[in-house]
């Protein structure tokens, strides 16, 4: 566990870039030439508006198109790192959907080291290229990223290195400051937030400047209303923090709404607006969105897989519970528990919940055996101080199971 969180407390400050534009589109033509050429690409405005449509469609799972683009770009750039970077991080919008299938681990990962090499070939010609630092610390930045995920510290803490290092060296051009202000953000954050909850790592974290949560979140607010390139990744981290750690649901709620607005077809923003609705008490909506999320799968629409129909099955279940239909609650409780298993996720709150409603529902209908089974598969998956533990615990004893 420390070390794990000693990986994640570099990587959160290093996860500095995710490539959004949501301005205007123009199509990505390889007869389009720049007048006036930025000395560096990122800062191209010309560039910025033909991959609009490009990276718009990358978030809104629209691979085929979004990689027919990037394809284009690197035959226009073929040594310069952002095509084999938005390459990347089209496949990191595959993994994160469900961080748990590995299958687009490697194509990930070669990617990266792609990006990696042509950013450290143009570093070495000039080590004032804010530019090629500025790749150099998101490749390894996103490689930490992947490789926490797989436990792997060793290779995450040597990415993490890396990517800190040349982070520090892509300081220094005023007009990265709105796309760099976000691993500051996280810092400031997470500085704060690591030794308030693994009192173990305070000595660690003594050694870093001094952070502030509110400054943390006014920068991401910052960097989500004003940035280029880090605008969803800002965004992102908003909706989780306001979700989970700052009780703000109405402030998730808002930027999983636009972001579910802004890009229909991406499963994790639907499944994160559907889940801000149930928690917000908007049942209805919340329903409405979980049982699209479930025509989808059933669609086999891209994205959309069994991680996202455990959620949507369990919004559908609790909100036919919450009005008396317990024949269509008990039908969607089974389905978040077969989703469940087919992602493996038998730890999850709500596989453990929809387990110890099947199980009163069972008992109600005096079919105590079978209440008896679901709430040992309770005791089974969850941790002893699991609530849900705790629950199917006192109900055995109670009823006598």
């Amino acid at each position: 566990m420390l070390a794990r969180i000693l990986s994640i407390s570099l990587i959160i400050w290093l996860n500095l870039v995710n490539v959004n534009a949501f301005s205007q589109s123009l199509p990505l033509d390889s007869s389009y030439t720049v007048e006036e050429p930025s000395r560096y690409l990122l800062l191209d405005k010309g560039l910025q508006f033909r991959i609009t449509k490009a990276i718009n469609s990358m978030y809104d799972f629209n691979f085929p198109v979004a990689e027919h683009d990037f394809a284009v770009l690197a035959y226009q750039y073929p040594d310069h790192p952002l095509p084999d970077f938005l390459m990347a991080l089209g496949y990191w919008w595959r993994i994160e959907v469900d961080v748990t299938n590995e299958k687009y681990d490697d194509i990930f990962i070669q990617y990266l080291d792609r990006a990696i090499e042509k950013a450290e070939e143009i570093y070495d010609e000039d080590e004032t290229n804010k530019e090629a630092a500025f790749f150099l610390a998101a490749g390894y930045g996103f490689q930490s990223r992947l490789y926490s995920e797989r436990k792997s510290w060793t290779k995450a803490a040597w990415s993490g290195k890396n990517a800190l290092k040349y982070m520090e060296l892509s300081r220094g051009e005023e007009e990265f400051n709105p796309e760099l202000l976000l691993g500051d953000a996280l810092f400031n954050y997470f500085s704060v937030w690591i030794p308030e909850h693994y009192p173990l790592l305070r000595p660690v974290l003594a050694l870093f400047p001094k952070g502030s949560k509110e400054l943390g979140l006014q920068q991401l607010e910052q960097v989500a209303a004003n940035a280029f390139y880090t605008r969803v990744e800002a965004q992102y981290f908003l909706f989780r923090l306001y979700a989970s750690e700052e009780k703000k649901p109405y402030e998730a709620l808002r930027i999983s709404e636009y972001l579910h607005s802004k890009f229909p077809n991406n499963p994790y923003f639907h499944r994160s607006y559907a889940r801000h609705l149930y928690t917000v008490g908007r049942w209805p909506e919340s329903l409405a969105q979980s049982l699209e999320i479930l025509e989808r799968i059933d669609a086999k629409q891209v994205g959309y897989e069994a991680n996202s129909g455990r959620y949507a099955s369990f919004y559908v279940a609790e909100y036919n519970r919450r009005i008396g239909d317990m024949v269509t609650a008990k039908r969607y409780y089974e389905k978040t528990v077969a989703y469940g298993e087919e992602s493996e996720s038998q730890e999850s709150g709500y596989y453990l919940h929809a387990l110890v409603q099947l199980g009163k529902i069972e008992m109600d209908a005096g079919n105590k055996k079978l209440a008896k089974k679901y709430f040992k598969e309770v005791k089974r998956y969850a941790k002893r101080k699991h609530p849900a533990h705790k629950e199917a615990r006192e109900f055995i004893k109670k009823n006598k199971l």
